[in-house]
């Protein structure tokens, strides 16, 4: 214990602390203490984090595990890795990303980092200069304005319209870029919404870039993950028209988040990065920069390569069945409307009809009282830039999506407006008439 009148050279750093709050781990701590203590035959319902490693069904691929131990036994990585990731690695990615391209990727496009969220630390660290934007968007992934927030870059919301299949606003994009604007994110399939862009959509996209004179940052951490009507088109298809810049990871598609190994992948046939400095200054920052541990890279070749299709199509099957629990469930309550039926990622926006509910005053409020009360955790929209819409996430066991969904009724019940009802109810008894 220091002594009163002691002073010290040091203190926290809040631009840290207010970061911390812009994310989605930063609101589920406060979600999580909001849970009652003891709350009896009701365990926690965690619809909030896409990681349904947890739950049996979701297992990863045996052959992914077995890549693993092989790459441990082998003792060929116990070394530091190099920079920017092994060449067997890189050269795997490489040839992975290929498999959807056009043009092919070498090995020098490509980036090992710990994680998707790693690979877009390096990339928002790299491009933000003194005075520039980037146009991110809403809803999105709010690790992107913590990050945008620690770089000193602004950040400028384009909308994602919830009545057109949550597709981008172009002419809004083009209102709000200016000579500064350095980037636009565009995530597919999305998060948090559920959606798929289209090819001619993502065309369009990388066309506005173009005239603009801005790159595209292609957040495409749920690849494949798909399973509606529409094929995913990976951005890196339009790199010929803009340079693009591709963040992934192995965490969603194959369920290992916890291995924290992901890539930052350049599609720029023309060579616009290099010639601007990017790639090189994305190889300086990760020489600063932490690693995937070396053994995890070690197994990227056998994983990649080995990981049979059945294994793919299971996971889709079980996702697509949640996705469609999630739409039924979510019509029986009166106070939550889903604009879309999901097509893609693992979550949905569900907008909340406030004047349904009697004592609920915003999507924090609801979201902190069905934690204490029914021990069910979802996302506020306002934590992913939609005020009074919540983030189900449904890549779950069924039965507990179905059991989370079933607490989330009865609190509507709880707590539903009476007069609003009556009053809606009179309203379809005169349409009847």
């Amino acid at each position: 214990m220091g002594s009163e009148g002691e002073k010290w050279g040091f203190q926290g750093n809040e631009e840290v602390n207010a970061a911390s709050g812009m994310t989605i781990q930063g609101v589920l701590v406060k979600l999580m203490e909001n849970l009652k203590a003891v709350n009896e035959g009701k365990p926690t319902i965690h619809l909030g984090h896409g990681d349904p490693s947890a739950f049996p069904c979701f297992r990863s691929d045996t052959s992914s595990e077995n890549a693993i131990v092989d790459a441990l036994r082998s003792s060929e990585f116990n070394c530091y890795p190099p920079a920017g990731g092994i060449p067997s690695a890189r050269r795997a990615i490489a040839e992975y990303m290929s498999r959807d391209l056009t043009c092919q990727l070498s090995p020098d496009d490509v980036f090992v980092t710990a994680g998707c969220t790693h690979a877009i630390e390096i990339v928002i660290s790299v491009i933000a200069r003194p005075g520039a934007n980037i146009l991110l968007p809403r809803p999105g992934y709010p690790f992107y304005n913590a990050r945008a927030s620690l770089s000193h870059l602004q950040v400028r919301h384009y909308d994602l319209r919830s009545e057109q299949d949550w597709e981008i606003d172009l002419e809004a994009v083009q209102a709000l870029a200016d000579d500064n604007t350095v980037a636009i994110v565009v995530i597919s399939p999305g998060n948090p919404c559920g959606n798929v862009f289209t090819y001619q959509h993502l065309k369009q996209v990388a066309e506005t870039a173009k005239k603009l004179g801005i790159l595209v940052i292609a957040d495409e951490v749920y690849h494949h993950l798909n399973f509606g009507s529409k094929p995913f088109v990976p951005m890196g298809e339009f790199g010929s028209i803009v340079p693009v810049i591709t963040v992934g990871s192995i965490s969603k598609r194959w369920i290992v988040p916890g291995w924290r190994l992901g890539w930052i992948v350049t599609n720029d046939p023309h060579g616009i990065l290099k010639k601007c400095g990017v790639v090189d200054s994305l190889k300086n920052y990760i020489i600063v920069s932490q690693v995937p541990a070396t053994f995890i890279q070690g197994a990227v070749p056998q994983i990649l390569e080995n990981t049979k299709n059945d294994y793919f199509s299971k996971i889709i099957n079980i996702i697509r069945e949640d996705a469609d629990i999630c739409y039924d469930r979510v019509k029986e309550i009166p106070c939550l409307t889903c604009p879309q039926k999901p097509e893609g990622s693992m979550s949905v926006m569900v907008e909340l009809n406030l004047s349904l509910l009697e004592d609920i005053s915003d999507d924090m409020d609801f979201c902190l009282k069905l934690a204490k009360e029914e021990s069910v955790v979802v996302l506020p929209g306002s934590s992913v830039g939609l005020k009074n819409w919540i983030r189900i996430t449904f890549a779950v066991e069924p039965a507990y999506l179905e059991d989370g969904l079933e607490r989330i009724k009865a609190f509507y019940h709880r707590h539903a407006c009476h007069d609003a009802i009556s009053k809606k109810l009179n309203l379809r008894d005169d349409d009847d008439d």
